[in-house]
């Protein structure tokens, strides 16, 4: 399995296991891949550092990052495959590019990804700024859970069916059009059987980890991480069916581009691209290898849909009494209609309860007793 229902768990160290100062004790390392154009995020990932060293962990900094985070003491390695051998966590300061940048560097190692969210969005990371004094405790004494997420491999094939080009991906790989000014014909087959052509500005492959980036733009499905399965969706398709694909996480998805039509190239997550053929096609299967993502926080993939998209999570009719921008104050679920107050308690709405609270108290504690009941239409 991927995703959530496939978890490995770190235990704490016993107390008469020797410290990493230890001579012959196991040296834990953590590899820092740091956004270093904003300042705010280089200060916080130095304080993380102290904050790590000072607990017995060797902190790795990349080359190329290195002289901008001047963090004494810590190692330094080439940012290049062997980057996080023997780190037990790839610590990511920035937003999901930075995550994706070092998902390539801990990509053929045991090292799970740990990341502080500080971009726009960040669905991938584990952190917000907030937290990161729980999380490197956390990591100090090894209380943290591991994902192992789903990956794409990719295979180019020319139009003999010979393999002249390969990637992989975390979020979706894109065959795109070259040209801008054309549109891209494709031919999807599914498991070696066609299933439809049309033209295209692309076509997305994408794991349940990248529903929520390019492939969420694109119309496609949100898919609950833990849940094993291939997406295909067709981006600006000229066709009436072109509709998001889900498919068994076993199937061989294929988009063949005709010899006589536009030229395309693959891109993968955004960062590798490789280009295809004329005639050529290619072919996207699940990765052997997976990617693992440390988890600290109980918040599930929901509760991040939830905060990340501001969705509202109040019927419309209490939605109106306070208006828009207070979905998360006190409010009653949609189900039951029982007050759930901001600390996440719930009050039966038929009982005679009063609500603390500055915003919208009054009205809420007003609809339990009043006009607000489940017998409403």
């Amino acid at each position: 399995m991927s995703g959530q229902g496939r978890e490995h768990r770190r235990e704490e160290r016993a107390g008469n296991e020797p410290s990493a100062g230890t001579p012959g004790a196991h040296v834990r390392r953590v590899l820092l891949t740091v956004h270093t154009g904003r300042h705010d995020i280089v200060e916080l990932a130095r304080t993380s550092a102290a904050r790590l060293m000072a607990g017995g962990i060797t902190v790795r900094l990349l080359a190329e990052e290195a002289d901008d985070l001047a963090i004494d003491g810590a190692e330094v390695v080439p940012g290049d495959e062997k980057a996080a051998c023997d780190a037990e966590i790839v610590m990511v300061f920035g937003g999901d590019g930075t995550f994706l940048r070092a998902a390539e560097l801990a990509r053929y190692t045991d090292a799970a990804l740990m990341g502080v969210n500080l971009g726009r969005v960040g669905f991938l990371a584990e952190t917000e700024p907030e937290a990161v004094e729980e999380t490197l405790s956390a990591i100090e004494r090894c209380l943290y859970r591991v994902e192992e997420r789903l990956a794409l491999q990719v295979d180019v094939l020319d139009r003999d069916g010979d393999v002249v080009g390969g990637t992989w991906a975390l979020n979706e790989v894109s065959v795109e059009k070259a040209e801008r000014s054309r549109v891209l014909d494709v031919v999807l087959a599914i498991d070696g059987r066609p299933l439809t052509s049309f033209g295209c500005d692309g076509v997305l492959c994408a794991t349940p980890t990248g529903s929520t980036a390019y492939a969420f733009s694109a119309g496609g499905p949100v898919v609950w991480p833990d849940v094993e399965a291939l997406l295909l969706v067709p981006s600006n398709a000229h066709a009436l069916f072109a509709r998001p694909l889900v498919t068994s996480p076993n199937s061989v998805l294929t988009v063949a581009v005709p010899p006589d039509g536009n030229t395309a190239r693959v891109s993968a997550d955004g960062r590798r691209v490789v280009e295809i053929p004329d005639g050529g096609r290619v072919d996207v299967r699940r990765a052997e290898r997976p990617v693992r993502i440390a988890r600290v926080h109980a918040s599930t993939f929901g509760d991040r849909l939830v905060a990340k998209f501001g969705l509202p999570v109040r019927g419309f009719r209490d939605a109106r009494h306070l208006g828009p921008g207070h979905e998360l104050f006190t409010s009653r679920t949609v189900l039951s209609r029982d007050v759930v107050t901001g600390d996440g308690r719930v009050l039966d709405a038929d009982a005679d309860t009063h609500i603390d609270g500055d915003v919208g108290a009054d009205v809420v504690a007003g609809e339990v007793g009043g006009a607000g009941t489940r017998d409403d239409g």
